[in-house]
């Protein structure tokens, strides 16, 4: 393949994959959008004090699903990196889409989950509605 164009499949490559980072980052602002308007939506209710733990499912719930979307923005973040570094000698997996081959590679959910950028968000929400289920349930009932 010429050299120009492998430069062209590298700029239509790195583009599609970039587009996909770019969504996984605007799904998981998203989600936080949607984990605050759904704590928002139950507290703005007046529940009874013993259904107010609920809250707790959809904040874990998005907080899981944020992390899931963090894991696939970072394994097409290592796609990205791999193309860069290697589509102008290699034509292998040429316009593949797949990060299977970096899975073995992937960090655990669970570990994203409280990675610093995620954690700190969720655990606040968590905070959050603590201390409004305290408030609930020592003031007003």
């Amino acid at each position: 393949m010429a050299d120009e164009e492998r430069k062209k499949d590298l700029l239509k490559e790195i583009d599609l994959i970039q587009s996909i980072i770019n969504r996984m980052a605007n799904t998981s602002f998203l989600i936080k959008g949607w984990a605050v308007t759904m704590i928002a939506l139950i507290f703005s209710f007046k529940s009874n004090p013993e259904t107010l733990p609920l809250v707790f499912i959809p904040v874990i719930l998005f907080w899981f699903l944020d992390a899931y979307f963090l894991q696939q923005e970072r394994l097409y973040r290592k796609l990205y990196q791999w193309v860069i570094q290697n589509r102008m000698t290699d034509d292998s997996h040429l316009f593949s889409l797949s990060t299977a081959r970096f899975e073995p590679e992937k960090q655990s959910l669970l570990r994203l989950m409280f990675s610093i950028t995620i954690g700190s968000f969720y655990a606040g929400a968590l905070v959050l509605v603590v201390a409004y289920i305290v408030f609930r349930v020592l003031f007003l009932s």
